[in-house]
């Protein structure tokens, strides 16, 4: 670890909102098995994309190979990112929550290795949402659609944390 630090900084009501969706991944994450085959759930697939694209068994002995490992970082990830989230400060109920609460900065210091497992879980879950969405290429992105407002915030945090990283280097 080079010690740098990236400070980001969120809503409350951001907050807890990734943590239910980084919850929900590993929920989704633990309800996986990888036998070799595409798993069924193409935003699983979409995880574990093919090795070899014009070679099927080829893919499926790379995804049994190596699949389980995938996962287990991805779940290390997601386990980092909740952990950092636990640390901003008690638990909020969005329900009974008024404005200063939803409102106020939750602050997080990011090392080098939080940093790797916050862009990694965030374009994972993109990825998720992605799928489920019905997203493969710019133009199946309908921005008047409000349920792609998730998607389109995910990918500004990822951006802006991404862009924190490299001007720390």
């Amino acid at each position: 670890m080079t010690g740098r630090i990236v400070v980001l900084e969120i809503s409350a009501m951001e907050a807890v909102h990734l943590s239910g969706m980084v919850r929900q991944f590993v929920e989704l994450l633990d309800a996986t098995s990888i036998e070799g085959a595409a798993p069924p759930d193409p935003a699983v697939a979409r995880l574990l994309p093919d090795a070899y694209a014009d070679d099927a068994d080829a893919s499926a002995e790379f995804r049994r190979l190596t699949g389980s490992d995938l996962l287990d970082r991805r779940q290390h990830d997601a386990d980092v990112v909740l952990a950092s989230l636990s640390t901003g400060g008690p638990e909020l109920d969005i329900a009974t929550a008024d404005e200063a609460e939803l409102t106020r900065a939750f602050v997080l210091t990011l090392d080098d290795e939080e940093s790797g497992a916050w862009m990694r879980s965030l374009a994972a879950i993109r990825l998720v949402l992605a799928s489920r969405l019905g997203i493969e290429a710019e133009e199946d992105h309908d921005e008047d659609d409000p349920r792609f407002g998730i998607y389109e915030w995910l990918g500004f945090r990822l951006d802006g944390l991404v862009q924190a990283v490299e001007a720390s280097r």
